[in-house]
């Protein structure tokens, strides 16, 4: 096996970096829009929490295209298993995350009961399925999934729901839920922040229970590997320990878990792109990558704008960062558009 170069390792980092950059902004979204349901007592209440991520959420929705585009032209067979292989799931996902966003848009267009809660239960799915499958797609791609002699998938999406892949998405989907309510509770204000506040003192020690168990499970995978496993315990020293934080606090430990978790996947990944559990061998960054040229390139470009398009969204947050509530909105119908 070849070892990877030094720029298909960066070229690697990178794209860990994107991803987890989309997990932990993404993240709450998706925990905002699981908890609508449940939180909201009112239009104005549901207009609130929509509004937090509203300026928002599509813009850390570009973290995954950029992710996505960075490793189809990075490593072009790593994104052709990945995107063949995890077809069925990507696509629900994808499916779901239309529907989320459609739902943020539409909810407010009438006001009949029955067209707003079929949005509202609109956001909370749209929301849920990429919570947990991403958290299946990514622990099955460090498990390992059937990939024959040429590295092509050799399976079917059952192979994904195993036990493994399943605790996998059910650790992201909790953790997910505790850092959107978290998220809630530092931008709301009135009955809605101390509902949200409740949320997440429930939430967090279910999150952290599950983000323990799946760390053990992937220690003992690991034969416990130095780096993964300080990162796991990372993950669940933050999440246990974020139960006992202030709101701020407590949503920077939850970003931090989250951080933690998936880097000790990646980091028990590297160097491989996709484990194979059979019959074929492991699918390496080494083989995966794109020409040497081309990864200078992307480098050169990733120099210039990385930069302006993070100080761009760190703007768009600072400029929405006002806490919201009930009481600054009006009328539901004077809101319509």
């Amino acid at each position: 096996m070849h070892d990877p170069t030094t720029l298909q390792t960066i070229w690697f980092a990178l794209i860990c970096i994107l991803w987890l950059g989309y997990f932990v902004l993404e993240g709450f979204d998706f925990g905002v829009g699981m908890l609508v349901r449940f939180l909201s007592r009112s239009d104005n209440e549901t207009r609130a929490m929509i509004h937090t991520i509203g300026p928002i959420w599509d813009g850390n929705e570009v973290w995954l295209l950029v992710a996505g585009g960075a490793t189809f032209a990075a490593f072009p067979e790593w994104y052709a298993t990945l995107f063949s292989g995890f077809y069925v799931a990507l696509f629900v996902i994808l499916a779901a995350l239309i529907l989320r966003g459609v739902a943020f848009e539409f909810w407010g267009k009438d006001d009949r009961p029955g067209w707003r809660r079929f949005w509202v239960w609109a956001m909370l799915v749209g929301s849920a399925l990429p919570a947990l499958l991403w958290g299946v797609a990514w622990a099955n791609i460090v498990r390992g999934v059937p990939l024959d002699a040429s590295g092509a998938f050799d399976g079917t999406l059952f192979d994904l729901l195993n036990p493994y892949g399943l605790l996998g998405g059910v650790a992201s989907l909790t953790l997910f839920l505790a850092h959107g309510a978290w998220f809630l509770s530092l931008r709301l204000h009135g009955e809605i922040e101390t509902r949200a506040r409740t949320a997440a003192s429930v939430l967090a020690p279910i999150a952290a229970a599950a983000v323990a168990a799946f760390c053990a499970w992937t220690i003992v995978r690991s034969g416990a590997e130095i780096v993964p496993t300080v990162l796991c315990v990372v993950a669940v020293g933050c999440a246990l320990v974020a139960m006992r934080m202030t709101p701020g606090r407590a949503f920077a430990l939850s970003a931090v878990t989250i951080l933690a978790l998936f880097l000790a996947l990646f980091a028990e990944l590297f160097p491989a792109a996709i484990v194979s559990s059979g019959p074929g061998p492991d699918l390496t960054l080494y083989n995966a990558a794109s020409t040497s040229y081309t990864l200078t390139v992307m480098t050169v470009v990733a120099v210039v704008f990385v930069p302006l398009v993070l100080l761009y969204q760190a703007w768009t947050y600072w400029v929405f960062r006002t806490r919201l509530g009930a009481s600054d909105f009006g009328p539901f119908e004077k809101l319509r558009s």
